[in-house]
C-alpha cells in the first residue's frame, strides 16, 4: 500500500472510531457518577434555601430533605419550599437508564480550579421531559460538578455544586439553581403567601427574568433507614 494510500485509510478510520469513542468515554463517565450515588441507599439533610428571584423577596427557609431510593423524595417545612427536583434526582434518572439516551463526550472544561469533562445527554424518546442534558463532571472524585437541563416543564435550569464531607457519597453541600422563571414551575400556593407576607418587589432594571435558588446543606444522616411512610404523610 502506498503511503498516501495509507494516510487515507488511517483518516478514515479516526473518522469512523471518534464519535463511537467519545460516546464510550462519557457512558463510563455517566456510568462512574451513577455508582458513586447509589452508595447513598437513603439520606435526610437539614437545608437553607435562599431565593432571589425578580418579583419574589423571601427570607431564608430551613428545611429537612428525605430521600430514599429510588426515587422517594419529600421537603418538611414550617414555609413554603421551593426546591427545584432538578438538582436532587432528575439527574439520577437520567443516569439510571443508559438505553433511553445518546451521551457524547464534547471535551474539557476548566470550572473553577476543578477541570472536568463536559458530557451530553440527548434522550432517544421525543416524547422525554428532558429536550438536552449538559454535566460536568470531576472524574478524578466522580461527581457532578455542573448540570443544564433543558425541560419542557421547567426550560432550563443550570446547577452549580460544591462538595464537602460526604463526597465520597455523591451528595454536595450547596447547590446553586439557576432557572428561568416564565418557565419555573413555583410550588402551589406561593403567589398567595407573597402577596399575604408583602414581600412582592417589582424587577429589576435590566427586566431580568433570572432567578436564583440556593440550597445549603448539612446534616446529613445517611443510610440510616427511613420508613416509606415518611414519603406518604
Amino acid at each position: 500500500m502506498r503511503l498516501s494510500e495509507y494516510i487515507m485509510v488511517l483518516l478514515a478510520a479516526l473518522l469512523i472510531s471518534t464519535p463511537a469513542q467519545a460516546q464510550t468515554n462519557a457512558n463510563v463517565l455517566l456510568r462512574s457518577v451513577y455508582v458513586k450515588v447509589q452508595k447513598a441507599k437513603d439520606y435526610t439533610a437539614e437545608a437553607n434555601i435562599t431565593v432571589d428571584m425578580p418579583f419574589i423577596h423571601m427570607l431564608p427557609i430551613n428545611a429537612k430533605i428525605y430521600f430514599k431510593q429510588k426515587d422517594k423524595f419529600k421537603v418538611e417545612s414550617n414555609s413554603i419550599a421551593i426546591v427545584p427536583r432538578q438538582g436532587f434526582d432528575q439527574a439520577s434518572k437520567i443516569l439510571a437508564d443508559t438505553g433511553s439516551f445518546t451521551a457524547i463526550k464534547q471535551g474539557d472544561e476548566k470550572i473553577g480550579k476543578i477541570q472536568t469533562s463536559l458530557v451530553n445527554v440527548i434522550p432517544m424518546s421525543d416524547t422525554s421531559d428532558i429536550i438536552l442534558g449538559k454535566f460536568w463532571i470531576d472524574a478524578k472524585q466522580h461527581v457532578i460538578i455542573k448540570s443544564q437541563l433543558t425541560t419542557r416543564s421547567s426550560g432550563t435550569v443550570v446547577t452549580e455544586y460544591t462538595y464537602g464531607k460526604e463526597v465520597e457519597y455523591g451528595l454536595p453541600d450547596q447547590m446553586i439553581f439557576s432557572v428561568d422563571v416564565k418557565k419555573f414551575k413555583m410550588p402551589k400556593g406561593i403567589s398567595s403567601d407573597l402577596n399575604k407576607t408583602d414581600t412582592v418587589k417589582e424587577t429589576n432594571a435590566n427586566g431580568n427574568k433570572k432567578g436564583k435558588i440556593i440550597i445549603s446543606l448539612s446534616n446529613y444522616q445517611v443510610n440510616k433507614g427511613i420508613p416509606d411512610s415518611v414519603f406518604k404523610k
